[in-house]
């Protein structure tokens, strides 16, 4: 419970109360004693008020979830209950969140006794990251505003806003790959293409992994298991390495107008921010959800904060882990991509893919890549052209390097609809990134 404040106006009431009873004191006229009365009163009568203002008042929140997605909405409910007896003729909200454009503040008139008044809190996610809900204060004053209450809720929550991802369309197969791939002879509890044998049913087994034959010729229910291949893993290299990435900086206006513009905005279109971090990230995102969702087992490997390291795995369950390190994660990273490359580059085993995203222009990564080509590890690279966004050195150079490697390359400039270019059916010259991961994870299927 925050203390009463006395505004400048009650100071003024208080001296003229103070004077007027010291000249009542000396003169005994009535008019002194009067103006002293009627101050005196009315501090106590408006201190008495703006206590009972913010007294049997009780709020509460809830979210529609816990985590949201840039350019998706983040709803909240409010609901603020008079439990008392007197109504409440104003009561101020304050909501101290740090959700970037997101406000829940409001001014409530006339709450009657033992009623309640409820509201919605919107916005559209701008930014990634875990952003603070709360704290929370009432407030309310008195009606000649001498006074000044305040109730803090110091309650605080969170809420996780995922990277922004786009819906990709279609993989093209790239032809000239054959289709086999090694088994691992390792058990999985997924279904894959790699079946290694059969036992009986257990408890919480899927329907799906029947094997009808047997179980008709058992006469009891027989189940398959699986094994996985190394052919569907898929590594995404994302490289934060500070010194690489850079951003363009908008001015208030420009702010001002994106923000308004994300209310009519489609949710289907997402207005990335204007830097190279956002892009690399969002595509990494993007192909992490696409993959997985198509039964691909998905491993990632970031060098920001610190060493994020996620083992390849299936399911949904993945994609938010995966999600999760991407809205936390940022271009702070002290390594060199090229060296995350050499060290963590062996970690995928023989015929697996590595998606390497970067907008460095440096050449060293791309040599990384080639030696890395040669243990039968499968490329992908998306290059982030910083110069779009007003970075330095040009790309031709890094682009030329890693088509001479044989596996795809795409770039990625600002303002490019993320959607269209990693979906597009790229051309011999330029092979497509997705068109290049549909030929390396598919080869085993």
């Amino acid at each position: 419970m925050g203390g009463a404040l006395l505004v400048r106006r009650a100071w003024g009431v208080l001296i003229a109360g103070l004077l007027g009873l010291t000249a009542a004191l000396i003169t005994g006229r009535d008019l002194y004693f009067y103006i002293a009365y009627l101050s005196l009163g009315a501090l106590i009568v408006c201190a008495l008020w703006v206590w009972s203002a913010v007294r049997s008042v009780g709020l509460s929140r809830r979210t529609s979830s816990t985590h949201s997605q840039v350019g998706r909405p983040f709803e909240e409910y409010f609901t603020l209950r008079n439990s008392s007896w007197l109504p409440k003729l104003w009561l101020v909200v304050h909501d101290d969140s740090d959700v970037p454009g997101y406000s829940a503040s409001r001014v409530v008139h006339n709450l009657g006794p033992q009623r309640e008044f409820s509201w919605t809190g919107r916005v559209i996610c701008e930014k990634r990251g875990r952003f603070r809900l709360g704290p929370m204060a009432i407030s309310s004053s008195d009606p000649l505003g001498l006074f000044e209450l305040r109730r803090e809720l110091p309650r605080t929550s969170s809420v996780l806003i995922y990277p922004a991802t786009v819906p990709l369309r279609r993989l093209p197969q790239l032809p000239g790959y054959l289709p086999g791939g090694d088994s691992l002879r390792r058990r999985t509890h997924d279904v894959t293409a790699n079946a290694s044998g059969v036992r009986d049913y257990l408890p919480g087994d899927g329907f799906n992994r029947v094997h009808w034959r047997s179980t008709a010729r058992k006469d009891r229910l027989i189940v398959k298991e699986f094994e996985l291949d190394p052919m569907l893993d898929t590594w995404i290299f994302l490289d934060m390495h500070h010194e690489v990435h850079v951003r363009v900086n908008l001015d208030e206006s420009e702010v001002a107008l994106r923000r308004h513009a994300s209310l009519w905005r489609q949710l289907a279109r997402v207005d990335l921010d204007p830097s190279t971090e956002e892009y690399a990230v969002t595509a990494a995102a993007s192909l992490a959800q696409f993959l997985i969702r198509s039964g691909r087992s998905v491993g990632m490997v970031a060098y920001g904060q610190a060493r994020e390291i996620i083992q390849p795995d299936r399911g949904e369950r993945q994609l938010g882990k995966i999600l999760e390190a991407l809205a936390a994660l940022r271009a702070v990273g002290k390594t060199p991509f090229e060296d995350v490359l050499s060290g963590d580059g062996r970690r995928p085993s023989r015929g697996s893919t590595i998606i390497a995203i970067s907008p460095s222009v440096s050449l060293m990564w791309a040599h990384a890549t080639l030696f890395l080509d040669r243990s039968a590890i499968r490329f992908v690279n998306v290059l982030v052209d910083a110069a779009s966004f007003g970075g330095r050195g040009d790309a031709s150079t890094v682009r030329d390097a890693l088509r001479s490697t044989g596996w795809p390359v795409i770039t990625l400039h600002r303002d490019d609809s993320l959607e269209e270019v990693l979906s597009a059916n790229a051309s011999p010259s330029e092979a497509g990134l997705v068109t290049g991961l549909h030929a390396c994870v598919q080869a085993s299927v």
